[in-house]
């Protein structure tokens, strides 16, 4: 028989998951050497106390128990390998290769052994599952029920989290089953056990998340949440963050800590431990430790007695414990002087902090984000109100966050903050667009020179001068014909007129006739002013002197380029805000030499309007002139004229039983009537 016995392709079990090797049987034991990773187990012959053969999900497997009660797995083996391994075992090891099929019944209930390192639930005789006891994190008891929390397996893409049994009770006096249960596990688990006394404790602490009141123990390694249901062991080494943030109304404090893996609780996860302290609370704290020990191990961080506010007291002691620095909030301030933003996230209300490096929202569920997780942020409009607007953050991952409910008197602060941070705006631009309906999201004093303001009134300017230029150019019919109003005016101006020279050679008509007419006089003659102030407008001659600019045009229009330079890349409104800034911070000395010059564009204006003035008015005086011609060739000779005043009246008295409403006629009608009563007369 061959001294070695090689295998490729096997895989051992470690933690859940599966490690792929090269197995290696010799004289002197068991060597498995991981491929991925190359660490190397080696398993003395002299320690094996057991082997098992038993069909797994990957062919057949072999399993290894130690005198020392350590348990090794090996899976993919092929069925026909067994008759050598067991020839192997019994001529190098002393061992019998025992046969045993696992339980497929699929049934819950059954017995618990404990062997060694190994937690076996057994149906008969027959094993379902086993758990390694040095694979457990935390061992909780209920009634009549034992929780299993496992380690965390960064390696595996699915781990098992936790198990639980149930206990049933047992008329056994003094003995408690579930008790009993939980001390076998501990025994043999990787648990974190309370040795010796803590470091310090704090009673009573108010704590949001989990919620209740819990007694924290403080312990060189670990600490430890004592509830009245509930008790949670937190190594230090699994706190990511500290927080210590300002509540709004400035009375108290939230002290947050970041866990990962987060504790349990039920099918609940808590990544955030959150406690709430009052500032008014003191309190003196000793240390269950000499002086010299605190020395020794805090070197100056923590002293033996200690005094002071209770949040202080904590938090110093963590971070001495922790090794990790307190994130407080940075320079960002509210409307309200505040450091926070309240609004709602999941329909609870909270607190938004911006941090130097990221975003906290506290308390339900309390969410951290940070700078370099965030792809955009957005400002959307309120979904209910326009008093407040929204708040969203997607993440790189797709992951999005809405912060609802906030005032609209915060957006100038927290837009000014997510733009300091060079965070990416989805909706940059929406600051301007939403100053002219939201006056209160802007953040500029009144007295503070704004010019972004001057800009728009010099560009508001130019843009009415050249709508005026353009309407020069077309008829007045193309701006009457979208006024329908002024059009009726002028049909009612036509009709008037001939109103008045039926009634006075008729005489005839009717009290209702006469009144109609002089109505219809007086709305035109309101309607006249109106018509002289459109026909100015458009009247305004392009070649007119422009108006000067303002001291501060003159300085922008001078100093943009070197602005530019100084800053490349700055957007339109960012250049008008440090214009703006700069003129503000500019000497008086500096802005007098461009009010003498804005002095000297005034005047130079006024020089060219007078000229403007007395070339226009002699133009003026030329063009009545010829209009005045115009009128007086296109005029009609008399006779002609009171012809059709004859034939109307001749028309009017022919028909004297007809409907009121017939004597108000069309232009048309009144042509076509002419026509009429002319052929009648030639007959």
């Amino acid at each position: 028989m061959a001294d070695t016995l090689e295998f490729n392709e096997i895989y051992q079990e470690v933690k859940g998951s599966m490690n792929d090797g090269r197995l290696r049987l010799s004289r002197q034991g068991v060597i498995f050497k991981n491929s991925k990773t190359g660490k190397v187990d080696n398993i003395q012959a002299s320690e094996l106390a057991e082997g098992v053969w038993r069909r797994v999900a990957l062919g057949h497997g072999l399993k290894l128990l130690t005198k020392n009660g350590h348990v090794y797995k090996y899976d993919g083996f092929r069925e026909s390998e067994f008759d050598k391994l067991s020839d192997f075992f019994k001529a190098h090891y002393r061992l019998e290769l025992a046969e045993k099929d696992l339980c497929v019944k699929g049934w819950n209930w059954g017995t618990v052994r404990f062997g060694g390192q190994l937690l076996s639930f057994d149906i008969g005789e027959q094993p379902v599952f086993e758990i390694p006891l040095s694979n457990v994190s935390q061992c909780t008891t209920g009634k009549n029920e034992v929780t299993l929390e496992f380690h965390q397996n960064d390696d595996a893409e699915v781990s098992l989290m936790e198990v639980r049994f149930y206990v049933p009770p047992t008329q056994e006096d003094g003995v408690d089953p579930v008790e009993a249960f939980a001390q076998n596990v501990l025994s043999k688990a990787d648990v974190i056990q309370a040795t010796g006394d803590a470091i310090c404790i704090f009673r009573e602490l108010q704590c949001l998340t989990p919620r209740g009141r819990y007694d924290i123990r403080i312990y060189p390694t670990f600490l430890h949440l004592h509830g009245k249901t509930f008790d949670y062991k937190i190594p230090y080494t699994t706190v990511l963050r500290l927080f210590l943030l300002p509540h709004k109304d400035q009375r108290q404090m939230f002290f947050v800590i970041s866990l990962d893996p987060p504790i349990k609780q039920g099918q609940t996860r808590y990544h955030f431990l959150i406690l709430l302290f009052s500032k008014d609370e003191d309190i003196s704290l000793t240390l269950n430790m000499n002086e010299e020990e605190v020395e020794k191990r805090f070197e100056g961080r923590l002293t033996k007695n200690m005094s002071g506010s209770l949040y202080e007291m904590v938090s110093r002691v963590m971070k001495a414990l922790v090794n990790r620095k307190i994130t407080v909030p940075g320079n960002f301030q509210g409307h309200s002087g505040a450091q926070c933003i309240t609004c709602s996230y999941k329909a609870s209300s909270g607190l938004l902090y911006p941090l130097e490096r990221g975003f906290i929202y506290v308390h339900k569920p309390p969410v951290h984000i940070r700078f370099d997780e965030i792809s955009f942020v957005n400002f959307a409009r309120g979904t209910t109100t326009t008093r407040s607007f929204d708040f969203e953050i997607e993440t790189k991952q797709g992951t999005q966050y809405t912060f609802s409910s906030i005032e609209r008197e915060e957006y100038g602060k927290l837009f000014d903050f997510v733009n300091a941070k060079k965070l990416n705006i989805k909706n940059r631009g929406l600051k301007e667009g939403m100053k002219q309906s939201y006056d209160e999201y802007a953040d500029s004093d009144e007295d503070q020179h704004d010019a972004y303001l001057e800009r728009m009134k010099e560009e508001g300017k130019i843009r009415e001068e050249n709508a005026n230029d353009s309407s020069d150019g077309s008829g007045e019919e193309t701006d009457e014909s979208f006024n329908p109003g002024e059009e009726d005016d002028d049909v009612a101006e036509e009709f008037d007129s001939n109103a008045s020279a039926s009634s006075s050679s008729g005489g005839g008509d009717s009290d209702r006739d006469e009144k109609k007419p002089a109505k219809k006089a007086k709305i035109v003659k309101d309607r006249k002013p109106r018509k002289k102030q459109l026909e100015s407008k458009k009247g305004k001659d392009p070649n007119a002197p422009k108006r000067p600019m303002s001291a501060y045009m003159l300085w922008l229009n001078a100093s943009r380029e070197k602005i530019k330079s100084d800053h490349p890349g700055i957007s339109i409104t960012d250049l008008s805000k440090k214009a703006g800034e700069l003129w503000k911070a500019m000497s008086k000395e500096k802005k007098e030499e461009w009010d003498r010059k804005a002095e000297d564009a005034r005047r130079d204006y006024e020089k060219a309007m007078k000229e403007y003035s007395v070339g226009s008015k002699s133009e003026s005086s030329k063009a009545e002139r010829s209009k005045k011609k115009k009128k007086k060739q296109e005029k009609p000779p008399k006779g002609k004229v009171e012809k059709k005043g004859a034939s109307k009246s001749l028309s009017s008295s022919k028909s004297p039983a007809k409907n009121t409403s017939e004597s108000f006629k069309s232009k048309e009608f009144v042509s076509s009537d002419e026509s009429s009563s002319g052929e009648s007369k030639k007959e």
